[in-house]
């Protein structure tokens, strides 16, 4: 939590009843969000600061984006044994909130524990959100600020109009951009020797030939 909203709130001399009203309404929040969990369908939703965010469908080159990274990172790590890889309708478990991210990835001393029927998943170690006009400000921010405080180590943002990478890295708590992007190679400090063109994400030749050299 902010420390400067700790010490906004402490001069207050109402701090108690303050704290008694937020405290209620985080408990009517927590049923809500129950109740998300149980009628999820097949739609992308996800609950964020008590509100049920339903996403629009995708452009082609959203779904494009999404697809050839996370086909790259799913070969890779199934190669070497890194861990898993979800897709889109992985549901993860935050204090507050429980986003569908577009790509995510768990290491394995993590993913040795799920199981087949799991729909529920922990914070991951490796975030990746795709951009889009409806996303874009959810993305870099209460996602982005939700993602660092629960020390998620490595965050990026693909913006597929630009076709340019964004990777954000954990350092002392906070996200340090590394690489903003539209050339070269982007290289994961989560998963061991992930190392890619940036233009594999966005065109279907690079990442066949991307796919070949690993």
């Amino acid at each position: 939590m902010n420390n400067k909203i700790i010490s906004k709130l402490l001069e207050e001399p109402n701090a108690p009843l303050l704290m008694q009203e937020v405290y209620d309404c985080l408990s009517r929040e927590y049923i809500e969000r129950l109740e998300f969990r149980n009628n999820i369908n097949e739609q992308k939703v996800e609950f964020i600061n008590g509100k049920i965010v339903v996403h629009s469908p995708v452009k082609k080159r959203h779904n494009q984006a999404s697809l050839l990274l996370a086909q790259l990172l799913n070969i890779y790590s199934a190669k070497h044994g890194l861990g898993f890889v979800g897709i889109e309708k992985i549901l993860i478990n935050l204090t507050r909130n429980d986003y569908e991210p577009d790509i995510c990835f768990f290491r394995q001393d993590k993913a040795v524990h799920f199981t087949e029927d799991q729909i529920l998943f922990p914070a991951p170690d490796l975030v990746i959100e795709i951009l889009s006009e409806s996303t874009e400000a959810r993305d870099r921010g209460i996602k982005f600020k939700d993602y660092q405080a629960h020390k998620i180590e490595e965050y990026w943002i693909i913006d597929p109009e630009r076709q340019t990478v964004e990777l954000y890295y954990l350092k002392d708590n906070i996200y340090e951009l590394i690489l903003k992007s539209s050339q070269g190679f982007v290289t994961s400090f989560v998963v061991t020797g992930f190392q890619i063109p940036v233009q594999a994400i966005f065109d279907e030749a690079e990442n066949l030939k991307t796919i070949l050299s690993f």
